[in-house]
């Protein structure tokens, strides 16, 4: 990832209302959010960098349009950024499964990218989507640690200072989550 202490100032100064900070910063993040981008389209056949560029141009426009974010430094930004990303993912299976219901509305944005799903994709993202709900209500810490480590590719050590807890904490927690989702996931995809 990106460490240059640049991108905590250029975030500082994104805090502070400075309009040009965010152009600024985009070409030294770009290459890390394709990256994590990349990784959470891992399961798609064809045509990665079309989407892998469609979802990190879609979650920018998402963290830029933030207008009350607080960006305390480059970890919290990629967490968010893998929030926004999750979000976009999800929405995209939604939408795919609402068209396999007989939902053809139409629109012309990021939808385009829910065309690489297949049906049984659209189902696995909501299934894991609806588990990590369920988690979350009696699990935050577990939660939180799927979404920066899976959604954002964050590196325990990163979690681990943006969470402001010990990395054997992480660690912990995410073998803890993924057990507990692993069961979860088997038992509402196979029925």
């Amino acid at each position: 990832m990106a460490h240059s202490p640049e991108v905590t100032q250029l975030l500082s100064r994104i805090n502070e209302n400075d309009n040009q900070a965010m152009n600024e910063l985009i070409p030294i993040i770009y290459e890390e959010l394709r990256r994590i981008a990349h990784a959470k389209l891992r399961w798609e056949s064809s045509g990665a960098t079309l989407n892998t560029t469609a979802l990190v141009h879609e979650a920018y426009f998402k963290l830029a349009d933030q207008k009350a974010a607080n960006w305390q430094n480059r970890n919290h930004f990629f967490a968010i950024a893998a929030q926004a990303m999750r979000r976009i993912i999800l929405n995209n299976a939604e939408k795919k499964h609402a068209q396999k219901r007989g939902g053809n509305q139409r629109n012309v944005d990021i939808d385009e990218v829910a065309e690489w799903l297949t049906d049984t994709q659209s189902e696995e993202i909501l299934a894991l989507d609806e588990a990590l709900e369920q988690l979350k209500s009696f699990d935050e810490r577990g939660y939180n640690v799927v979404v920066y480590r899976f959604y954002g590719g964050l590196s325990y050590e990163e979690i681990a200072a943006i969470m402001e807890i010990s990395n054997i904490t992480v660690r912990r927690s995410w073998n803890a989550a993924k057990l507990w989702l692993g069961r979860s996931l088997r038992t509402s995809l196979l029925g």
